[in-house]
Order: structure tokens, then C-alpha cells, then sequence
């Protein structure tokens, strides 16, 4: 099939973006990568009248320390962020999350701020920004707000955004050198999304457990986070973690379901039996260090 059709607009600034959304009152899309936008236009599961290409906009693009933390731009290419020294040395685990997205070709492509948009339930970056507890700017005529990606997402593919705003920033906050680092992911291949993942960070302060940031993802509707075991974890010296029990306590923030892919019993069952494994295997890795 062909796309319906629709005008097109490449604005030069966030301004101009921003007035172009307020002017098409809800009948804009917004197009970065393009990596699920286009086929959903050719497959008219989407039929914007106006395409809104934010690629021309430079003030959206790049990796930079401010205020403290990691400001991410969202058009920046996910292959970029991979070969980001920056996020290397701060952030390595949305490197690695990064890593799984899609394939070398969509990757190349596709942008941070694209994936964490959209949310989709089963994808490495929107839990990433749950779990580290990233803040999303978002912009419109109307002015600027700072939405916690933890009450960014509202149900699959849905979030708190306004029609006429649009993402400006992701801004990452510190956390502390030769923190511990949470990944893994089960897929059926290689660049599909994830049946089961959990993805975050352990901050470590003489020998104990300073900071907690999980978060779930293919576990439910939106990303989880993963609370009751963040909290379970704070204070605790390291090896008095008992990474099955935190693992029990982590698979209550899940709520699975069943799709042709996997069960939600299988998901929990085989969730629990990662985050275990996983927290286990990144506390023996801090202690060979």
C-alpha cells in the first residue's frame, strides 16, 4: 500500500516545529528516524495530513553534561549514542540497552528520542529511561514542561504528551562512577523485542547499596518499574543481597499477559529466573573488580 496523502513540513527550529503542531490541532505527525512511522503510514495505520520533519532541527541532536547529569538531544542516531564516549563513561548500561534496538540498519536511522516516544512495551530504551530515572522535556507554544519517565507512559504506545507538543530533551541524572550495571534481555532473535527483559543501575557507597534504578521491560503494558525491589535493595551491603529474594520481590511489579510469542505465566516464571541470574552474575562482576 501507499501512504494517504499528506502535506510535508522540515521547520529549521523547535519554534517553528512547536507552531506547526499547535496549528494542526491533533492532524500532525512527527517524523524522526522513521523506523515505525513510515511503514505504519504505508500500511495507512496512520494518516497524518501534515508530516512534521524534525530532522533539519541541530538543536535537537547531540550528547552533552549539564546540570549535573547526561542531556541526551532526541534526534540523535542510536548508533551514535553507541560510539558516545560521554555515555560510555556515564550511562553505560543505555549503551548496552541501545545495543539490542532493532538491527545495525535500523540503528542507524533510528533515534533515541523516537524510541522512547513511542513506548513500546517490549523495547530496551523507554524502561531504560524508566530505570534510570530519566526526566523528558517536551515543548509547545504554550511553554516547556519536565515529565519523569516513570509517569511518562500511560498504556501501550500511549503517553501524557499534548497533540501539539513535542520532545525536546532527554536529561539522564548522574549516577556514580563504577556503578553496577542490570541487563538482559530474552528475545526469539536477534533484533526482535524482548519476551522478557530488566534493565538498571546499583549505585554502590561503602559497600552498600546507595541508589536503585530497575525497571522492567515486555512485562506489562508499559515499562515497570521495578519498586518494591529498588527498595528492598537500598542500604543493603552487597553481599548480603540475596538476588532470588529481590527477584520475588521484583516480579510483583509485573503485570505479563499472554500474546502468540509467550505466556504470562511463562513471562513470570522466566522473569524471575532472569532478574535473579542477572543481579547475581553484576554482584559477582563488582566484587572481581
Amino acid at each position: 500500500m501507499k501512504p494517504a496523502p499528506f502535506d510535508y513540513v522540515a521547520p529549521a527550529t523547535i519554534d517553528e516545529a512547536c507552531a506547526v503542531l499547535a496549528e494542526a490541532h491533533g492532524g500532525a505527525a512527527v517524523l524522526a528516524g522513521g523506523q515505525t512511522l513510515m511503514p505504519l503510514l504505508n500500511l495507512r495505520m496512520s494518516q497524518p495530513f501534515i508530516l512534521v520533519d524534525i530532522g533539519k532541527i541541530a538543536e535537537l541532536k547531540g550528547i552533552s553534561r549539564a546540570n549535573g547529569g547526561t542531556h541526551v538531544g532526541p534526534m540523535t542516531r542510536q548508533c551514535d549514542a553507541i560510539e558516545s564516549k560521554i555515555l560510555a563513561q556515564d550511562l553505560p548500561v543505555l549503551v548496552q540497552a541501545i545495543r539490542h534496538v532493532g538491527h545495525h540498519q535500523t540503528r542507524n536511522r533510528g533515534t533515541v528520542g523516537g524510541s522512547i516516544t513511542l513506548g513500546e512495551p517490549a523495547a530496551e530504551l523507554p524502561a531504560t529511561a524508566v530505570a534510570l530515572k530519566a526526566t523528558i522535556e517536551v515543548r509547545s507554544i504554550r511553554g516547556t514542561r519536565q515529565i519523569p519517565a516513570a509517569e511518562f507512559y500511560i498504556g501501550p504506545y500511549m503517553n501524557v504528551l499534548e497533540e501539539d507538543e513535542l520532545v525536546t530533551g532527554i536529561r539522564f541524572p548522574e549516577w556514580s562512577s563504577g556503578h553496577i550495571t542490570v541487563f538482559h534481555e530474552l528475545a526469539q532473535r536477534p533484533g526482535d523485542f524482548a519476551l522478557v527483559g530488566i534493565v538498571g543501575a546499583l549505585a554502590v557507597d561503602s559497600g552498600r547499596v546507595a541508589r536503585a534504578g530497575l525497571a522492567w521491560f515486555g512485562m506489562g503494558p508499559t515499562p515497570m518499574r521495578a519498586t518494591a525491589a529498588e527498595q528492598m535493595l537500598l542500604g543493603q551491603p552487597l553481599h548480603e543481597i540475596d538476588p532470588q529474594a529481590v527477584a520475588e520481590s521484583a516480579i510483583a511489579d509485573t503485570a505479563p499477559f499472554d500474546d502468540q510469542q509467550a505466556s504470562a505465566e511463562y513471562r513470570r516464571t522466566v522473569g524471575m529466573r532472569i532478574f535473579a541470574r542477572t543481579l547475581r552474575e553484576a554482584l559477582r562482576t563488582r566484587e572481581v573488580a
